[in-house]
């Protein structure tokens, strides 16, 4: 009974066979070989019958005597052929030894840790493949997110510059208007102050003292008007009352016709001369509105329609 094989013993070398099929080859093999050299010793060692023939010949020519007359020999036997050398027997072959199941499993250990590492080798290159891909993908990305990100910055800053020259030309635009329209109204201002002196010039060359006008046909000094410095007392009560929500470019001037009763109440107004400015003038009415009634001039009376003018800077 062969002893047990120790575990996990699959790489080890098989264990050695026993002596007597060892023994067994060897005693045959020395026979074959014994029995090979005694029939090459015996084929040299056979009798070989030689024949030969020879001549004397003599120094002095003599005469040769008769030949004596022999009886003819007796033939001789033929040599037998020599026997056929025998020819060795086939050398038997060893049977082959049964495989070693230890060897079996060993071998197909091998070969499953070769198919694994094939294996192994080529999910590494395709793992290497994939990551060389992604991260080629993930390079055009990056340069493709680079390239839209400055075509946005450049879009964005185009924008804002575009944006800024708008409200530089707005605000040019606004102030060449403002200007145009301070001037048409310094303009208008100018002219309003030509007419009014042209008038004074008018009136000055009149009567001296007389207050009628260059058509007036009364015989009085002066009218049954307002004071001088009514209409201007007039103006400072009702500008507290104004209320413009904003600030009024230049300093337009809106001129209102008041008409009032004898006791001072305020019966209508209207614009006879817009600023331009709807607000501002719309803010001069509500205020008259809020004044209610206006007070007596100097001499106790209050004019049956006046006239004011308001600006915002005055």
């Amino acid at each position: 009974m062969s002893p047990r094989p120790a575990p996990h013993l699959e790489f080890a070398p098989p264990a050695p066979e026993g002596r007597q099929g060892s023994l067994l080859i060897a005693i045959v093999a020395h026979a074959v070989l014994f029995l090979a050299l005694t029939l090459a010793t015996q084929w040299r060692t056979q009798p070989q019958t030689v024949q030969a023939e020879a001549e004397l010949w003599s120094a002095t020519p003599q005469a040769a005597a008769p030949r004596l007359q022999e009886p003819p020999p007796a033939p001789q036997p033929e040599p037998e052929p020599p026997k056929p050398e025998p020819k060795p027997e086939p050398k038997a072959k060893p049977a082959p030894p049964a495989p070693d199941p230890r060897i079996e499993q060993r071998d197909a250990q091998i070969a499953l840790e070769k198919k694994k590492q094939l294996e192994k080798k080529k999910e590494a290159e395709k793992l290497e493949k994939e990551r060389a891909e992604k991260d080629k993908a993930e390079l055009k990305r990056k340069e493709r997110e680079k390239e839209e990100k400055a075509a946005k910055e450049k879009a964005e800053k185009d924008k804002l510059a575009k944006e800024k020259a708008d409200k530089e030309l707005e605000k040019k635009k606004a102030a060449e208007k403002a200007e145009a329209k301070k001037a048409a109204e310094a303009k208008a201002d100018a002219a309003r102050m030509d007419a009014l002196r042209s008038e004074n010039l008018k009136r000055m060359q009149g009567l001296a003292g007389a207050s009628g006008g260059e058509n007036a046909t009364g015989s009085a000094l002066k009218s049954a008007g307002p004071s001088s410095s009514y209409a201007g007392r007039l103006v400072g009560r009702i500008k507290p009352n104004i209320t413009y929500p904003g600030d009024v470019v230049g300093n337009p001037r809106a001129e209102v016709e008041v008409k009032v009763s004898p006791d001072g109440t305020i019966l209508s107004r209207r614009i006879v001369q817009s600023s331009g400015n709807r607000a501002w003038d719309d803010a001069v009415l509500r205020a008259i509105d809020k004044t209610e009634v206006f007070p007596k001039d100097t001499d106790g009376r209050v004019p049956s329609v006046i006239v004011l003018g308001f600006r915002p800077q005055d």
